[in-house]
C-alpha cells in the first residue's frame, strides 16, 4: 500500500514510460461497491446522484446490464478478465484467480501491456486479493479515523462479509447459528451512522482526494486510472449532510416482501451479512422501523459516494482530459432493498444482478440516449479494448458493446447470464427479455434439482415461480433450449 506522497512520487516518475506509441483515450474507471440502479438516470426518484446523471448526460446508460455473480470477488474477477465464473473458479471472497489461472492477462494489465500507465484507487479487486502485475504504480488504499474508522477499512469489511457468505455455503444450520452469535459478540457496530464530519474523514472522501492528485500528476500520459468507492456497502455510514439531503417519510417499503411462491428456500438467503450489525435481530423478519432507516441511509450513503464522482469527474475537466479520456462507471452488482424479504445481494433476482453501467466516450454522437440491450460485465473488458484501438486480449468470454455507442437501438444480445453458488448447487440464470429462468444443478454431477421461472411482464416483483404451471411448459421448453445454447447462442448476430 502507498501513501499519498508515495502514490505521487512514482506517478513522477514515469514521464518516459508511456510517450512512445501514438495517443489513444485514457481511460476513468469507476467503481462503486453494492450501488444497484439507484440513480436519477435510471429513473429512481428516491436518488439524489446529480453527479453520475451528469456523466450519463453525456455517456450511453446501458438500462439492461447485468453481473456473472452477485457478490463482490466473484462480480469483479469476471469483469476484470472478461471471463464468466465457471472460468475464473471463483465463487468466494477467498481465493484468488491466479491460482486457477495463473498467466491470465487482466483488463488493466492488458493497457499496462500496451504503454499504460495504469493505477487502482480503493477497491479495485476485492479487499486482500489486488493483483500486483495489473498496475504500474502500486495499489493505494485510503483509512479513516474516528470511531466510525473501524468498519471502514476496506480489507476488514471484505473478511466480515467472506466469513457470513463462507458460514452459509458451507456450514450446517446449528453451527451457523452458534458462528454468527459469537460473529456478533465479537464484531458488533452500527449497521448505519451519520457523524457530522467532512466527506474526507471517511474513506471515500479520501479517495477522491486521492483521484484528482493523481488526474493532475497523469495528465500528460496515457493513462487506465481506476477508482473504486467503498460505499453504499455496509455498513451505511455517510457524513450527516447526506442524510439530510433526503426525507425519511418519502422511503417506501418494498411492495413485495415474501419470498417467492414455489421457489426453493436456496434461492434465498437469511440476511446473514445484514445481520452481524448492531440493532439488527439475529433471526426472523427485519422490523419495518428498521427497514425505512435502512432505505434512508442506503441512499445518503449512495448520494455521499456520488459527491465524491463529482469531485474527481471535475478534476478530469480541471485538467483538460475530458475530450480525450474514457469514462465506465459500474457498480459491482445490485442489492436488495427488502423485497423477497431480503437485504444485501447473494442471489440470482433480479434486483441483485441487474447492474448500473454508464460509458461516457469523447466525441460520441448519442451523449445522453440510453440502450435497452443487454450487456453483461464480461463485455467491459472487450469494449475498452476496442474504444482504444488495443489488439484484442484471448479468451474472452463476452462481446464488445461499441456497437452500441454508435447506433443504442439496433438489435443485441438476446440474453444476460449469472449464476450463484448454494452450498452444493450452482444456480444457473438467464435473463431474457421477458424471462428469467434459473436452474439449480448438482455442482458435482451436474444433475437438476430445481428449476425457476419468472414472466417480468406479468411478474415484474417476481411473486410466483412458474416452472411447473401447465401454462408455460412450452415457454419453459422453448427457454431451456436457448439456455442450453449457452452464452455464445445469446450474442448478436
Amino acid at each position: 500500500m502507498l501513501s499519498r506522497r508515495g502514490f505521487l512520487r512514482a506517478a513522477a516518475a514515469l514521464p518516459a514510460l508511456a510517450q512512445s506509441s501514438p495517443r489513444k483515450h485514457n481511460v476513468l474507471f469507476i467503481a462503486i461497491d453494492d450501488l444497484k440502479p439507484a440513480i436519477g438516470a435510471y429513473g429512481d426518484t428516491n436518488a439524489i446522484t446529480p453527479n453520475i446523471d451528469r456523466l450519463a448526460a453525456r455517456g450511453l446508460t446501458l438500462t439492461r446490464a447485468y453481473c456473472q455473480q452477485a457478490v463482490c470477488s466473484p462480480t469483479r474477477t469476471s469483469l476484470l478478465l472478461g471471463r464468466r465464473p465457471d472460468t475464473t473458479k471463483i465463487y468466494d471472497l477467498q481465493h484468488h484467480f491466479r491460482g486457477t489461472l495463473p498467466d491470465v492477462v487482466t483488463l488493466p494489465q492488458h493497457f499496462k501491456n500496451h504503454g499504460y500507465v495504469t493505477a487502482g484507487l480503493s477497491k479495485i479487486w476485492h479487499g486482500g486479493l489486488e493483483d500486483g502485475r495489473s498496475y504500474t504504480i502500486s495499489h493505494w488504499t485510503p483509512t479513516s479515523p474516528g470511531s466510525w474508522g473501524s468498519v471502514e477499512n476496506a480489507t476488514w469489511q471484505s473478511r466480515r462479509e467472506a466469513g457470513v457468505i463462507a458460514a452459509g455455503w458451507q456450514t450446517p444450520p446449528a453451527q451457523q447459528n452458534a458462528q454468527k452469535k459469537k460473529r456478533n459478540a465479537a464484531n458488533r457496530s452500527h449497521v448505519w451512522e451519520s457523524p457530522d464530519v467532512a466527506d474526507e474523514e471517511l474513506a471515500d472522501g479520501q479517495t477522491a482526494v486521492q483521484a484528482t492528485r493523481a488526474l493532475a500528476q497523469l495528465k500528460n500520459e496515457r493513462f487506465f486510472l481506476m477508482v473504486g468507492f467503498l460505499k453504499p456497502h455496509l455498513p451505511f455510514i455517510a457524513p450527516k449532510r447526506y442524510f439530510d439531503l433526503h426525507q425519511p417519510e418519502k422511503f417506501k417499503l418494498a411492495p413485495f416482501r415474501k419470498p417467492p411462491a414455489g421457489s426453493p428456500d436456496f434461492a434465498l438467503h437469511t440476511n446473514g451479512e445484514l445481520r452481524t450489525y448492531k440493532g439488527v435481530p439475529e433471526d426472523g423478519p427485519i422490523p419495518e422501523k428498521l427497514q425505512h432507516e435502512l432505505l434512508h441511509a442506503y441512499y445518503a450513503s449512495a448520494s455521499y459516494t456520488d459527491a465524491q464522482i463529482g469531485k474527481v469527474l471535475a478534476a478530469l475537466d480541471a485538467n483538460g482530459l475530458r475530450d480525450n479520456t474514457i469514462v465506465v462507471l459500474w457498480g459491482d452488482h445490485g442489492w436488495h432493498l427488502g423485497d423477497h424479504g431480503l437485504w444485501h445481494k447473494h442471489t440470482n433476482f433480479e434486483q441483485a444482478t441487474r447492474v448500473p453501467l454508464i460509458l461516457s466516450v469523447p466525441g460520441a454522437k448519442t451523449a445522453g440516449r440510453k440502450s435497452a440491450g443487454f450487456t453483461e460485465f464480461v463485455d467491459i473488458y472487450p469494449t475498452l479494448t476496442e474504444l482504444c484501438g488495443l489488439p484484442p486480449s484471448p479468451g474472452m468470454e463476452g462481446v464488445s458493446f461499441a456497437p452500441l455507442v454508435d447506433n443504442p437501438d439496433r438489435p443485441w444480445k438476446k440474453a444476460a447470464f449469472s449464476q450463484y453458488p448454494r452450498n452444493t448447487l450452482m444456480g444457473y440464470s438467464m435473463r431474457t427479455d421477458r424471462y428469467r429462468l434459473t436452474l439449480w444443478k448438482d455442482r458435482q454431477t451436474g444433475k437438476e434439482e430445481a428449476a425457476e421461472l419468472f414472466d417480468y411482464e406479468k411478474d415484474p416483483h417476481e411473486q410466483s415461480n412458474l416452472a411447473n404451471s401447465p401454462a408455460y411448459s412450452q415457454t419453459l421448453q422453448d427457454l431451456r433450449a436457448q439456455f442450453n445454447a449457452g452464452w455464445r447462442g445469446a450474442l448478436p448476430r
